[in-house]
């Protein structure tokens, strides 16, 4: 179970990452193109939350295998 909600996790900051990284690109291309700074600059704080909320998991996972670890030893 700690193992795939780690890998959950870890899939989840990387789409958070990507989210992130299309947003950036279409920053960088304002004036050039049409783009709305205020549709972007949203997506870049939600990719932000989703990756905070990822790596939380991560951790809380994480936590939990050690746990699980240290009542077996």
């Amino acid at each position: 179970m700690a193992i795939s909600s780690i890998s959950i996790a870890a899939t989840g900051m990387q789409r958070a990452s990507q989210k992130l990284e299309t947003s950036a690109s279409r920053i960088a291309r304002f004036g050039a193109e049409e783009v709305d700074i205020a549709t972007e600059m949203v997506k870049v704080i939600e990719a932000k939350n989703d990756f905070k909320a990822s790596a939380k998991v991560a951790g809380i996972a994480a936590d939990m295998s050690k746990a699980l670890l240290d009542i077996f030893v």
